[in-house]
C-alpha cells in the first residue's frame, strides 16, 4: 500500500506521455499498489485561468475519488488569486495546494508568496511547493525555467511554525546538508521523485529523520517504477519503509483534516 504524494493530471506542455490520460495513469498507479494519490495539473504551470484549471482537476479527481485527490494550483501574481485559493477550500475541498515559483514569476522571498503561505496555513491546508518539475538538461531550447531558489526558505518556515510544507522534486536544486537545515526551521516534509545516487532515501532520513520523508513518483512524467525502486535497493527496515509509503501522509492528511 502506497500514497504517491507527487502526480500530476493532464498534459505536460513539452511532450506526450504514455499516461497522460487519467484513466491509463489511475490504472496503473492502482497496478502498483498506490492506494492514493495526490494530483497537481500540468496545466496549472502555463495556464492563466487558474480557476478553470483548478475546476477540471476537482472534476478528474471525482471521477476517480477513490485514489485521486487533488491538490490545487494558486499563482500569486495574478490577479484575485484570493479567490482561486478560497474556491480550493471552500469550493473544491482540497486538502491543499501546489505551488510552481519558478514558472509563475516569484521568488520566496516574495512578500506575496510569504502571504499565501500565511493564508494557506490558516486554513489548514497543506502545501506543496515544487521546486523544479525536470532537469534541467532536458529542458526545450526556447522555454528554459530555472530551478526555484531555495535559499530564503528557512527564514519563511521559520516564521510560520503551522505551516504544513512539501517539497517536490527538491533535490536538483536543495542538497541534503540544506534539507536537514530546512527540516529544522519547521513542519517540512521532502518527497524522493528527484532523489538519486545510491542510497539516496538513507542518506535524506538521515538529514531529515524518518517521518519527513514521503513517497512521490512525479509520474507521469517519471516512470512509477523509479520511486519504488529507490525504496527497494535502500535496504531500510521494513517498519520505516512503511512510514515513507504510506504513514507519514496518512499522519500529514489527518492533521490537515482536523
Amino acid at each position: 500500500m502506497t500514497i504517491d504524494t507527487n502526480i500530476n493530471l493532464e498534459r505536460w506542455p513539452f511532450r506526450r506521455l504514455s499516461l497522460e490520460e487519467t484513466s491509463k495513469l489511475v490504472a496503473k498507479l492502482k497496478a502498483s499498489g498506490v492506494t492514493q494519490a495526490w494530483a497537481g495539473s500540468f496545466d496549472g504551470l502555463l495556464h492563466r485561468d487558474i480557476a478553470a484549471v483548478n475546476q477540471r482537476l476537482a472534476d478528474a479527481c471525482r471521477q476517480f475519488a477513490d485514489l485521486l485527490r487533488p491538490f490545487g494550483t494558486v499563482n500569486p501574481v495574478l490577479p484575485d488569486w484570493h479567490e482561486d485559493l478560497r474556491r480550493c477550500h471552500e469550493v473544491h475541498k482540497m486538502p491543499g495546494l501546489r505551488l510552481h515559483p519558478n514558472f509563475h514569476g516569484y521568488t520566496l522571498d516574495d512578500p506575496r508568496f510569504a502571504e499565501l503561505l500565511s493564508l494557506a496555513t490558516d486554513r489548514g491546508l497543506i502545501v506543496q511547493l515544487a521546486l523544479a518539475m525536470e532537469d534541467e538538461r532536458t529542458q526545450h531550447a526556447l522555454h528554459r525555467v530555472p530551478h526555484v531558489d531555495p535559499k530564503p526558505l528557512a527564514g519563511v518556515v521559520a516564521k510560520l511554525p503551522k505551516l504544513r510544507l512539501v517539497l517536490l522534486n527538491a533535490f536538483r536544486s536543495l542538497s541534503l546538508l540544506q534539507c536537514g537545515e530546512v527540516a529544522k526551521a519547521g513542519q517540512v516534509w521532502f518527497d524522493i521523485a528527484m532523489l538519486e545516487s545510491v542510497a539516496g532515501v538513507t542518506k535524506l532520513i538521515e538529514k531529515v529523520s524518518p517521518e519527513r520523508v514521503l513517497f512521490g513518483s512525479h509520474s507521469p512524467l517519471f516512470y512509477f517504477e523509479s520511486a519504488e525502486l529507490k525504496l527497494v535497493e535502500s535496504g531500510l527496515p521494513e517498519a520505516v519503509l512503511q512510514q515513507i509509503r504510506i504513514g507519514n501522509a496518512m499522519k500529514l492528511l489527518a492533521v490537515s483534516s482536523d
